[in-house]
């Protein structure tokens, strides 16, 4: 039976109804999971084959809605992690690229094109979830990766009273990496070896044991499955022992432009990552249930991009989806999202209308039962009546991603309208057109046949990025 508390939150959502003044009689908690790089079909509910094991993740699933038209909006993190947390597309705030890479004056590839520059810190006129959120009496904390600007634009001056680990860099890239001593100046060093995902699983279980009258908003953030590609020892051992006994009677490697990409999940120490990402989140999840706050906490899961399949290591495959990280194909935007909301959602849900980075913002406010002020523009829509199990106006979701990533992609951009999706590669002004219902892979390059089509679709992302401000490469004048 759920307690008074969750059945008061419920009829507040249903309602549309706020207290003001009052907190943890209408406000739920709030546990979101954000994953770095990890693929859409990484994990057991998108891909019951998958060679990664992920028995945490399968039971929030159940518990909840999964999302199999999940995106995120960009191909790489940086421009994922502002939009989920301010609500707009990456082109409004100007992180276009992940935080680090070269801007045009330092470019030194023998490109066609000279990337777009841009802005390297979510600037502090950005209005995030967790400054709303703390305004309407929430205990805010941010776990793991942050990759948003310098010191001085860290989550504690973003609305978080408590940061476990979040700087500037885009990995674990200190001390002894993915095992203390960490060398990060946000999270204390812990016991010689100590995993860096169980330490932030254990920071976020402090958080919610301290403020477990909440309501609390707690952002967990992985550095996993990113590179540095380090495993525990014995998940090593156990995948090791796993790809063994695997058939080999599919190819493993395929290309994709210039790049080798991998069509075979058996990569061990990338599977002891997951694995280890997954007993990360089924402890904060037993957490919830121990301090008996399941009725009244929303869980949300995620990631800031697809799966690294052609750089890096190529640690996975994201078959039957084309590409991975730092593409345009739906293998580099396409990821899991998992939604449990106690009183919305029901068991096992599954729902395919397409969903982006930009939606979280607006759905967590609404879910808090807190306005969004006037002055305050989101381009997401508010997921808590999809969620409710009504539709969803339909709208196309767009991307631009004007940079050469690490990963072989070219600078581009792409609409997704209704099961159709339009790339425009920006070297050559070269298209593609793809029906994702009929050909998920993107094997079958319609533009031609349809060009009606395409030229709709095209106008559409061309007034898009108009609207958003997008900044476009140019030529590279002088090829080094």
């Amino acid at each position: 039976m759920r307690s008074h508390r969750s059945l008061l939150f419920s009829l507040v959502i249903t309602m549309g109804l706020s207290v003001p003044g009052s907190h943890a009689a209408d406000q739920p908690n709030i546990v979101c999971f954000v994953v770095d790089d990890l693929g859409y079909m990484d994990i057991q509910p998108n891909n019951p084959a998958s060679f990664y094991e992920t028995r945490n993740l399968q039971r929030l699933a159940e518990s909840g809605t999964r999302f199999t038209s999940g995106y995120a909006a960009c191909p790489v993190c940086s421009p994922t992690r502002a939009s989920l947390i301010s609500g707009k597309y990456p082109q409004r705030t100007g992180i276009t690229d992940y935080i680090g890479a070269a801007q045009p004056d330092a470019w030194k590839r023998p490109t066609k094109l000279l990337p777009a520059p841009y802005r390297d810190r979510l600037l502090h006129e950005e209005t995030t979830f967790a400054e709303l959120l703390k305004k309407a009496g929430y205990a805010t904390m941010f776990a793991g990766k942050w990759h948003l600007g310098p010191e001085g634009f860290w989550p504690e001056s973003q609305g978080f009273d408590i940061n476990q680990g979040g700087i500037d860099r885009g990995g674990p890239y200190g001390g002894k990496k993915y095992f203390s001593p960490y060398g990060n100046p946000r999270l204390k060093d812990g016991p010689d070896g100590e995993h860096l995902p169980d330490r932030l699983a254990t920071e976020t279980v402090k958080f919610m044991e301290a403020h477990r009258d909440g309501p609390f908003l707690a952002y967990f953030c992985f550095y996993s499955v990113h590179t540095p590609l380090i495993a525990r020892d014995d998940l090593r051992a156990k995948y090791e022992a796993k790809a063994k006994g695997l058939s080999q009677s599919s190819p493993k490697w395929g290309q994709e432009r210039e790049r080798q990409v991998r069509l075979v999940q058996d990569h061990a120490v990338y599977a002891g990552m997951v694995e280890a990402m997954d007993q990360a989140v089924g402890k904060v999840l037993d957490a919830i249930d121990r301090l008996g706050l399941a009725d009244n906490t929303v869980v949300i899961f995620t990631s800031d991009n697809g799966g690294l399949s052609t750089s890096e290591g190529h640690p996975t495959s994201n078959l039957p989806l084309r590409g991975g990280k730092g593409w345009m194909y739906e293998g580099g935007v396409r990821v899991p999202w998992i939604v449990r909301a106690p009183g919305l959602t029901k068991a096992g849900d599954v729902c395919d209308t397409p969903i982006m980075s930009q939606d979280l913002f607006p759905t967590l406010l609404e879910l808090a039962g807190a306005p969004i002020p006037p002055d305050v523009s989101v381009d997401g829509t508010s997921l808590v009546g999809l969620l409710r199990g009504n539709t969803l106006k339909p709208r196309p979701l767009y991307w631009h991603y004007p940079h050469y990533g690490n990963q072989g992609g070219a600078p581009g951009g792409a609409v997704r309208d209704g099961d159709w999706k339009l790339i425009e590669w920006y070297e050559d002004g070269s298209l593609e057109l793809f029906n994702l219902r009929d050909d998920l892979g993107e094997t079958k390059n319609l533009a031609a046949s349809l060009p009606d089509k395409v030229q709709e679709l095209q106008a559409k992302l061309a007034a898009w990025r108009t609207d958003v401000g997008a900044v476009m490469p140019t030529p590279n004048r002088v090829k080094k």
